[in-house]
């Protein structure tokens, strides 16, 4: 038996609870992993809460995130006592997750932990830093240097937005960090920031082309505050567009695009090709200061994580949340 966090659902509606889980229920998979670290992300939250259809299999283990040990392993890259890290591949949606002291999983989705980090440093990364990692790719592939000026990064206290700050500042770039929640500026800054705007002034819509300000920006909002991003580009700035917290919906026109030749890059950390993944994290550890890492993640307990999800939901939450299982 092991524990894991359970979503459920029947006529009566969603159910969560931690249970205890024999392990002739876990899923199919060619390696057998012992959970050492695990992660609660915006995506899980909207998992356990039922506040978005998330889960597309019931019943479910969320958690898109994983640290931990192989114990068992059919697939010939991994054999056992190998540390290993899981982000995406749908696992948490419609395979079960990391929230959990086991998981099997395919051993395609895995890759070698970093030397460099301990399993619960991976996780204070996890999938939101790894994104972050993509979008600094991203900018870097389009031209977008330290000298071309301002970068703004929208929800920046969240756990994308905090990481990407962390690393665009290290990297020698002029971040800008924009956030809803005027308390973070000193953390914000501490991270790296030059300075903050206010999320408000790019919630309301805004002109087709507005003054131009940023050289590149990465978007974890999209929405309305997306779209005024787009507005505000310098010409031929590029916009790393990775989520939507602010909405689905993208009310824009077409002249940044066409008048500034700005470039939307969409990012994609879910189903992303492993060797994308292996230099994400490789350039997590040469170009993330470990250091800053306790300041932007808090731990809590797997018994903890319902409680947890419902504040993330809330806007509660200050970057990373980690969920350390096992020690050994």
């Amino acid at each position: 038996m092991f524990k894991a966090i359970m979503i459920s659902k029947d006529e009566a509606g969603q159910h969560v609870a931690l249970t205890d889980i024999g392990k002739d229920r876990l899923p199919e998979g060619d390696v057998n992993v012992r959970v050492q670290c695990s992660t609660l992300n915006y995506k899980d939250a909207l998992a356990i809460t039922g506040k978005a259809p998330v889960v597309r299999k019931f019943p479910m283990v969320p958690g898109i995130d994983l640290a931990g040990v192989v114990e068992q392993s059919d697939h010939p890259e991994f054999r056992a006592g190998d540390q290993v890290v899981l982000n995406g591949w749908g696992v948490g949606e419609v395979h079960w997750g990391g929230l959990a002291e086991y998981a099997r999983l395919k051993g395609d989705w895995l890759i070698p932990l970093d030397p460099a980090f301990s399993p619960e440093q991976a996780m204070s990364i996890g999938t939101a830093g790894y994104t972050s990692m993509l979008c600094v790719m991203a900018l870097e592939k389009h031209g977008v240097t330290p000298e071309s000026g301002e970068v703004l990064v929208t929800g920046a206290a969240g756990g994308v937005g905090s990481v990407a700050v962390a690393i665009l500042a290290k990297l020698g770039y002029t971040v800008v960090a924009m956030t809803g929640r005027p308390a973070e500026a000193d953390y914000l800054k501490s991270l790296g920031a030059s300075r903050i705007v206010d999320r408000g002034d790019y919630s309301a819509p805004g002109k087709p082309l507005a003054k131009e300000q940023w050289a590149g920006a990465i978007d974890v909002a999209g929405g309305q505050v997306l779209a005024n991003v787009c507005a505000a580009m310098t010409y031929r700035g590029v916009v790393a567009a990775c989520g939507l917290a602010g909405g689905m919906g993208f009310p824009a026109t077409v002249a940044p695009f066409i008048l500034r030749g700005v470039t939307l890059a969409g990012i994609d950390s879910v189903m992303c090709p492993k060797p994308e993944r292996i230099e994400a994290w490789r350039r997590l550890a040469s170009d993330l200061d470990p250091a800053l890492l306790s300041s932007m993640t808090q731990r809590v307990a797997l018994d903890d994580v319902v409680t947890a999800a419902e504040q993330l939901i809330a806007g509660a939450v200050r970057g990373r949340i980690i969920v350390p299982i096992s020690a050994n």
